[in-house]
């Protein structure tokens, strides 16, 4: 009986995660397209990035390259409320704000000391498998940029 009701409790919270999982269409890796991209010379790429669950907040992993072609790494974990939370590892910005819209849309804001830097709009696909981030704004050297990075689901 007792090992009957450890696996019930299993299956109820394995279909209780795929539920969250599904409620939250950003959840999960993305990895950057850039056949379908249009990505501004010179800037850095975000190559992949995941978006998780971590209690009531999003932890989002973003790896890339920067400019010259290094490799950089930058967290974030916040809500997607429209409110500032701080980034980790990006030397381009010390906070984001990612607000949702609906189901498949967000607003993305990058600041550096309190300054908005970039902006942006997420829209993932009715079939869930691509997301595009269209950003413009304004780079290290104070020149206008736009991208539109087109990333599929893995």
């Amino acid at each position: 009986m007792k090992a009957r009701s450890t696996v019930l409790t299993l299956v109820m919270l394995f279909v209780g995660l795929v539920m969250c999982s599904a409620a939250n269409p950003s959840l999960g890796t993305w990895k950057l397209n850039e056949a379908k991209s249009k990505l501004s010379p010179g800037l850095p790429k975000n190559l992949t990035v995941t978006y998780e669950a971590e209690g009531d907040n999003i932890r989002a992993t973003v790896d890339g390259v920067d400019g010259q072609g290094k490799p950089t790494h930058n967290e974030w974990t916040g809500k997607f409320d429209g409110k500032d939370y701080p980034v980790t590892g990006d030397p381009t910005s010390d906070a984001r704000t990612i607000k949702q819209i609906d189901d498949r849309n967000l607003e993305l804001t990058v600041k550096k000391d309190g300054k908005v830097t970039m902006s942006g709009r997420i829209v993932i696909s009715a079939d869930g498998k691509s997301r595009t981030l269209t950003m413009s704004g304004t780079d290290a050297a104070g020149k206008k940029v736009k991208s539109t990075s087109v990333y599929d689901k893995q």
